[in-house]
């Protein structure tokens, strides 16, 4: 069975830092590009981050390049996303996907609220 099961969301004040974790399985994760979406109430889902399947190459949405980091841990089947200067236009529901040449799964997502 299929799963990705994102954690680490919370409140937290502007400024400051989140760091989300997806951990995969009943895949085969190190074949798989893996990607970060969030999706802000009453706006589309937008793609923040994406990682290449050995973690080569990365690419960032405009608004997040320079704060968040995408990284990956084949080893322990798990995407991160390390999340500095937290803006209020950051607060979404995250979610973790991943991209394979036939498949896509997606988690169910895990909240970020960034107020004071």
């Amino acid at each position: 069975q299929v799963q990705l099961v994102e954690s680490g969301g919370g409140l937290v004040q502007p400024g400051g830092s989140l760091r989300l974790s997806c951990v995969a399985s009943g895949f085969i994760f190190s074949s798989y590009g893996m990607r970060w979406y969030r999706q802000a109430p009453g706006k589309e889902r937008e793609l923040v981050a994406g990682i290449t399947y050995i973690g080569g190459r990365t690419n960032y949405a405009d608004s997040v390049k320079g704060r968040f980091t995408i990284s990956r841990d084949n080893a322990k089947n798990t995407l991160y996303l390390q999340m500095n200067s937290l803006k209020p236009d950051d607060t979404a529901l995250y979610y973790c996907n991943a991209q394979g040449r036939d498949n896509v799964y997606w988690g169910r997502g895990t909240q970020v609220t960034v107020s004071s």
